[in-house]
């Protein structure tokens, strides 16, 4: 069974920067596509970033330059360093498998950009 916990998230000032963690829980980050998603206030939930079974990173294009995703094979985590921030980025972040079924949905961590 799937497990994923993200922690990470707070309030930061535009500018400002926040590193997110993923703890994954029954699969292998380092064989599967991990991917992170949010969802602000009103919208849908939509793609952020994801990384590779080879380590390649693909980001949205509003992120581009600002996001960094990264894993750590050994604590079987996945991160989103966050730069830049801006009141746009405000939601709710989770982290999953690339392609999840809108299954294993953690309970996602909360970052709000606001000065």
């Amino acid at each position: 069974q799937v497990q994923l916990v993200e922690s990470g998230g707070g309030l930061v000032q535009p500018g400002g920067s926040l590193r997110l963690s993923c703890a994954v829980f029954g699969i292998t980050v380092s064989i599967n596509n991990m991917a992170w998603f949010r969802q602000a206030p009103g919208k849908q939930r939509e793609f952020v970033a994801s990384i590779s079974s080879y380590n390649n990173p693909n980001y949205a294009g509003s992120v581009e330059g600002r996001f960094t995703i990264s894993r750590d094979n050994a604590k079987n985590t996945v991160y989103l360093q966050m730069n830049s921030l801006k009141p746009e980025d405000t939601a709710v972040y989770w982290c999953n498998l690339l392609t999840n079924g809108d299954r294993n949905w953690g309970q996602g961590t909360q970052v709000t950009v606001s000065s």
